[in-house]
C-alpha cells in the first residue's frame, strides 16, 4: 500500500482504483511499522471506495484489522449524494464506549482499602461471554422502553442522579432509536444483560490521575492530581451483536437493488435515505441507547460500593461511544452538509463552543476518554478547535497481537503475578481471558496518544494511572 507522508503525524493513500476519496492515517513511523503484515491499510482504501463518501477515508492511531472497516476508522457519507450506512462502520459492539467517574478521594486514602474495594466490586459486577447482569428487566416490553430511553430511562428507576445525563453524550440516549428494528434474537439477548461487562476488552478499573498537562481543563472536566477516578469499558452485549449480523445480511441482499457493489462484502451497505439504511439505523440507535443504560447501570453499581466501602462519593466526568454512526453537519468544501460519520473504534472530540456541549463544558471542548492496555496509563483528551476527520481521535491503544496469538505468549497466572507485583490489583474472570489481554497484546497508548495530538486531533488533559482492574 503506498504512503505518501504529508505532514507531522499524518500520512496519505493516494486515490486508486475504484477509491471516491484518498485515505488519511494519522500515525508515526512507529505506528506505520506495527501495521505490517495487517491488512487494515487495505480496509482503509475499501471504504474509500463507498458511495457519497466524502473528503478522505480516515484512520486513527490506534489503527488496527476490523470487520470491513479498520478498527479506527472514521467515514462520512452524504445522503443527499446517494451517500450509504455501512454496519460494518459501526462493528458489532454498538456504542462501545467509555465512561469515567471521579472519587472524593485520593489514591493516598484508597490504598489501604483497595483489596477490600476490588473484592466487592468484581463481586457485584457480572462479566464474561454468558447471561446475568445487574438490571432484571421485566420482559421485551421493558426492554423496548431502554433500547428507546437509555440512561434516561435507567435514572427513573433510580439508578444514577440527574446531573448524570448532562455529562453523557446525547444526554444519556440516541434520538430515531426504532425498537421495531430489532430481532427477537437479539430482544432475547439482551434482556438480561443490562448491567455487566461482558468480556474480551471490557473492564471496570480503579485509576488514579498520575499526570496533568492542562489543570484548567481538567478543573472543568472534575479532575485534581492524585484522584482516584473509575473507568468502565463495555458497549451492547449480545444484542448490538446480533442486531449488526442480522442488517450485515440485509444489506448483503439489498445492494444489487440499488446498483451497489463494493471490494469486500464486509462493507454490505445501503443507502442512507433507503429502507434498509433508515431501519438500520433505528436499530443502530437502539443498540446505543442499551449500550447506554448498560454502563449508567454499571456506575451506579460501583457508586454504591465506593458509598459503603470508603465513604466516597463518584460524579460522572463523561459518557462517551466510540462505534456509531451518526447524522451531523460538517463544512464540505467550505459548505455545511448533513453528513452520516460512521466512528469505528474512534471518538467525537467535540471542540469548544459546539453546542452538543452541556453547557459547563462549551468553553473547553469534549472530554475524550482513551483506556490504555490492562496494567498501563489512559488518558483524557478535550477536542479542539478545528480538529481534523470530522472532529474524531483515537479510542484506545489498539491491538497489535490476535487473542490467539497473546495466548501463545504469555499464561494468565503469570500475567497476574507481573501485575500485582506492579502494584495493580487484579480481578480476572478467567486465566484465559487475563492471557488474552496482555499489554504486550496492544500497541504503546503513549504513542498512540501522541500521535492524535501531534496530528492535530485533540489535545492531551491528563493521565491515569491503574490501581485495580475488574476483567469481563
Amino acid at each position: 500500500m503506498e504512503l505518501v507522508e504529508e505532514g507531522p503525524y499524518r500520512f496519505g493513500i493516494p486515490k486508486r482504483g475504484q477509491m471516491r476519496v484518498p485515505g488519511v492515517v494519522y500515525a508515526s513511523h512507529e505506528l506505520i511499522r506495527d501495521l505490517a503484515g495487517d491488512r487494515s491499510l487495505e480496509q482503509v482504501a475499501n471504504v474509500a471506495t463507498l458511495p457519497g463518501i466524502v473528503t478522505a477515508s480516515y484512520a486513527m492511531p490506534d489503527l488496527h484489522l476490523g470487520y470491513g472497516f479498520p478498527i479506527g476508522g472514521v467515514a462520512a457519507t452524504d445522503p443527499a449524494a446517494g451517500g450509504v450506512v455501512s454496519p460494518g462502520g459501526v462493528g458489532f459492539d454498538i456504542s462501545c464506549g467509555v465512561r469515567l467517574l471521579a472519587a472524593s478521594l485520593d489514591r493516598g486514602e484508597i490504598m489501604p482499602m483497595l483489596g477490600t474495594l476490588m473484592d466487592r466490586l468484581a463481586a457485584a459486577t457480572p462479566r464474561g461471554a454468558g447471561r446475568g447482569g445487574i438490571w432484571h428487566l421485566r420482559g421485551p416490553g421493558q426492554i423496548a422502553d431502554v433500547l428507546t430511553g437509555g440512561a434516561r430511562y435507567a435514572l427513573k428507576h433510580g439508578y444514577g442522579v440527574e446531573r448524570d445525563l448532562a455529562r453523557c453524550e446525547d444526554e444519556g440516549a440516541v434520538a430515531d432509536a426504532d425498537p421495531g428494528q430489532v430481532s427477537t434474537r437479539a430482544i432475547d439477548r439482551g434482556l438480561h444483560q443490562v448491567g455487566s461487562l461482558g468480556s474480551g476488552n471490557h473492564f471496570l478499573e480503579v485509576q488514579a490521575v498520575d499526570e496533568v498537562y492542562d489543570a484548567a481543563t481538567a478543573q472543568r472536566f472534575g479532575l485534581a492530581h492524585g484522584q482516584v477516578c473509575v473507568m468502565i469499558h463495555c458497549g451492547s452485549r449480545g444484542l448490538g451483536h446480533q442486531i449488526c449480523g442480522d442488517h450485515v445480511r440485509i444489506m448483503d441482499a439489498a445492494m444489487p437493488r440499488f446498483g451497489i457493489t463494493v471490494p469486500d462484502r464486509q462493507l454490505a451497505c445501503a443507502p442512507v435515505n433507503s429502507p434498509e439504511g433508515r431501519n438500520y439505523l433505528g436499530a443502530m440507535a437502539a443498540a446505543a441507547n442499551y449500550g447506554r443504560a448498560n454502563r449508567h447501570v454499571l456506575a451506579h453499581t460501583a457508586r454504591e460500593i465506593f458509598a459503603e466501602t470508603a465513604g466516597a462519593r463518584l460524579d460522572l466526568v463523561y459518557d462517551v461511544s466510540h462505534n456509531l454512526a451518526k447524522m451531523e453537519t460538517h463544512e464540505v468544501d467550505g459548505k455545511p452538509i448533513l453528513l452520516c460519520v460512521h466512528r469505528k473504534g474512534a471518538t467525537r472530540a467535540l471542540p469548544p463552543g459546539h453546542p452538543d456541549l452541556p453547557d459547563d463544558l462549551r468553553e473547553v471542548g469534549q472530554p475524550v476518554l482513551v483506556p490504555g492496555s490492562m496494567g498501563t496509563f489512559s488518558y483524557v483528551l478535550t477536542g479542539i478547535p478545528g480538529g481534523g476527520a470530522f472532529a474524531s481521535t483515537c479510542h484506545g491503544a489498539g491491538r497489535v497481537m490476535s487473542r490467539h496469538q497473546a495466548l501463545r505468549t504469555v499464561r494468565g497466572p503469570e500475567l497476574r503475578h507481573r501485575l500485582e507485583a506492579a502494584g495493580i490489583a487484579v480481578r480476572g474472570a478467567s486465566a484465559r481471558g487475563l492471557a488474552e489481554e496482555t499489554p504486550e497484546a496492544y500497541k504503546d497508548v503513549n504513542a498512540v496518544v501522541e500521535a492524535a495530538e501531534g496530528g492535530g486531533l485533540c489535545r492531551k488533559v491528563a493521565r491515569l494511572v491503574p490501581l485495580g482492574v475488574v476483567k469481563g
